[in-house]
């Protein structure tokens, strides 16, 4: 049967690519599947996939929904072949070579595997047995994904705190203060956290000004992530509606 699945080695090329399949004087059909593991056992493991890939792409020009039948055609070349091995006496004179090719064949049935779509190694009940583990990890996680959504629901609320309307800027700055209020102890930030979009994802999701959402990206305006360069968008709370001023309380006797 002629070649088709594998790209062969053009007739008298001088310069052919190292993965063309063939002889100087081309491929000779009959023989894609011996010159095909020939050139595999010239690879480092690490080139594998490269090497299916290039063949892969050469078979999918001609048949675009073909990647099964090229799958399971060099599947049934490899697997043929170490079961070729295993059968050989292993008391003749090439028995060491074999260990080798054999080692070879199976890494290389072993890439397959990891690739393998369509169960083309497993049996019936292998399948079922893989399906069957399958669902069960799915029962699993769906478990654990409900119990998390109960935690969570715990800490969800449909209210919200609303702000007078026109004070939004008033209220962040009360915000931006008290992050910037010390301890009287030790001169550590009262409220401390690694970015600022916490806090404009807590305001918008909490809090409403005149009963009315308020836009994240508003917030994030009086929230820069970069303090220090604050950016062109970055907007300070205006003096008019700054209401309030966070001051430490006189430490009682």
């Amino acid at each position: 049967m002629p070649n088709k699945y594998f790209k062969p080695h053009e007739s008298f090329d001088l310069n052919p690519h190292k993965y063309d399949v063939g002889v100087f004087t081309g491929l000779k059909n009959g023989y894609e599947d011996n010159l095909f593991i020939k050139i595999l056992f010239t690879l480092p493991e690490k080139e594998y996939s490269d090497y299916y890939q290039y063949h892969l792409s050469f078979y999918l020009e001609k048949e675009p929904q073909g990647e099964q039948e090229f799958f399971t055609f060099v599947w049934q070349i490899v697997l043929r072949r170490i079961r070729f091995i295993e059968n050989k006496n292993p008391f003749n004179s090439s028995h060491a070579l074999d260990m080798e090719i054999l080692e070879k064949l199976l890494q290389f049935q072993k890439y397959l595997r990891s690739m393998d779509r369509w169960n083309t190694q497993k049996t019936l009940p292998e399948i079922i047995a893989d399906q069957q583990e399958e669902v069960r990890k799915q029962q699993t996680e769906i478990a654990r994904l409900k119990d998390a959504l109960k935690v969570a629901k715990k800490l969800e609320t449909q209210e919200f705190i609303n702000i007078a309307d026109g004070y939004l800027l008033s209220f962040l700055d009360i915000c931006l203060q008290a992050q910037e209020a010390p301890l009287p102890d030790t001169g550590k930030e009262l409220l401390f956290s690694q970015t600022q979009i916490v806090w404009c994802k807590m305001i918008a999701k909490y809090f409403k000004e005149g009963n009315n959402e308020i836009n994240i990206e508003t917030l994030r305006r009086y929230f820069p992530g970069n303090k220090k360069d604050p950016g062109v968008k970055y907007a300070k709370v205006p003096p008019e509606l700054k209401l309030f001023k966070l001051t430490p309380a006189k430490k009682r006797s």
